[in-house]
């Protein structure tokens, strides 16, 4: 990926990403400003859905500069993105977003070349699924999100073949120079129409690697912003708690209620992503279990002597 022709193919995605991003900015200055309430970790208006400016450029290059199915995933997951945009202006009903997620998953599950039994079809679409929601539901802190998954897609770009992981560039690219305007202090949100793109792209990438291994061992890079979602999950769930309806319970959240700034928190998720994907990378999945052990173990301690009580 260090390649003339990468280099090339990220400049770009950065750059057309930026240029779309200032384009789509009066507008959504005007159409979608979030307002501050009391489940929000930013005190100002600010402008969202500003991720429509990196799933238009991974729609558009992706095809251009890669081959194969991952050339299209970012087109399979753009309805999915349509549908985050219009629930970013007009709230729209729960059970809608979740079919087209479903759709979106069977598309992804379908063009993949595991070769997954019969039996755990269902199984994928639903973790898909999942994966598309804990996404969403990480997108709460300044960075965080686009922060974890460049790095993620990095680490996919930089493990699978070259032609293909070229696919994935532009998104990088994108996603890079719209961290510049979403990191903190943001200036401008992904809203739904980025975070559920986001996760349903990682979830076909994940999808097309080349063997079940090397499937989990890409996965487990999205540990800390997936298993923050899960537990959460999981803790409320048990706690008797609607696990959709919004809350400030995630660990990232409650650290920054502890005082923590939106970059410290974000740059903690980004690092750990990062060390994930570098055990990955360099020693395979047994170093990256070992590490994403240290990585839980953290997290707890970060949980019980950090961050605000879980108080469901």
């Amino acid at each position: 990926m260090t390649t003339p022709a990468g280099l090339a193919v990220l400049l770009l995605g950065g750059g057309g990403g930026a240029l779309l991003l200032q384009l789509l900015l009066p507008w959504l200055r005007r159409r979608l400003v979030d307002q501050p309430n009391a489940r929000s970790s930013h005190r100002q208006p600010t402008p969202r859905g500003g991720g429509l400016a990196f799933v238009i450029t991974a729609t558009v290059l992706a095809p251009v500069a890669g081959s194969g199915w991952l050339a299209w995933i970012p087109l399979l997951c753009l309805p999915l993105a349509l549908v985050g945009l219009l629930d970013d202006r007009l709230n729209l009903p729960a059970a809608g977003r979740y079919g087209i997620q479903i759709v979106t998953a069977l598309l992804l599950v379908a063009i993949s070349p595991l070769g997954l039994p019969w039996w755990l079809g269902p199984l994928a679409v639903v973790a898909v699924t999942a994966v598309i929601n804990f996404v969403n539901f990480c997108d709460g802190l300044d960075g965080l999100v686009a922060g974890c998954a460049a790095v993620l897609l990095g680490v996919a770009a930089l493990e699978m073949a070259p032609a293909a992981g070229l696919a994935l560039l532009p998104l990088i690219g994108a996603l890079l120079s719209f961290l510049v305007w979403n990191w903190s202090p943001a200036r401008v949100f992904m809203g739904d129409v980025g975070s559920t793109f986001l996760g349903a792209v990682i979830a076909g990438v994940v999808l097309q690697q080349a063997s079940p291994a090397r499937a989990l061992g890409l996965l487990l890079v999205g540990f800390p912003l997936l298993g923050d979602a899960c537990l959460c999950v999981l803790r409320r769930w048990r706690a008797g708690q609607p696990i959709f309806q919004a809350h400030r319970l995630h660990l990232y959240q409650r650290l920054q209620q502890a005082g923590w700034s939106h970059g410290r928190v974000s740059l903690l998720y980004i690092t750990a992503t990062g060390l994930l994907g570098w055990a990955l990378l360099s020693h395979g999945l047994a170093l990256e279990l070992a590490l994403l052990l240290v990585e839980l173990a953290l997290g707890l301690w970060l949980d019980r002597h950090r961050a605000v009580p879980f108080s469901p």
